[in-house]
């Protein structure tokens, strides 16, 4: 089982910049992608940037150039780096986490509780 926990959302002013941390207990060990997702109200939840257990980063095109993930391995962190704030980046954050569970590839897909970040002035 592995645990996920959101952290850093609150109240930014547009232009202004967040830092999301999501700590990861449990069965870590077989983690393979991260990533981060975003649900707004009447909005379905969409993928902002995912990364990789070697480093291979996406992001939306609505948030590239703009965010940044890292995720740190060994203390089993995911951090989203948010700068330039925009009203339209105002929504629930949810850490996202796949397993591996199997050798022909079965997974489980893992989520946290959620953050709110407001972006207004």
């Amino acid at each position: 089982q592995v645990q996920l926990v959101e952290s850093g959302g609150g109240l930014v002013q547009p232009g202004g910049s967040l830092r999301l941390s999501c700590a990861a207990s449990g069965r870590t060990f077989n983690i393979n992608a991260m990533g981060w997702f975003r649900q707004a109200p009447g909005k379905e939840r969409e993928l902002v940037a995912g990364i990789t257990s070697g480093g291979t980063a996406k992001y939306a095109d609505t948030v590239k150039s703009r965010f940044t993930i890292y995720r740190d391995n060994a203390k089993n962190k995911l951090d989203l780096q948010m700068n330039s704030l925009k009203p339209e980046d105002a929504a629930v954050y949810y850490c996202n986490a796949i397993a591996v569970v199997s050798m022909e590839g079965a997974y489980d897909e893992h989520w946290g509780q959620g953050t709110l970040v407001t972006v207004s002035s």
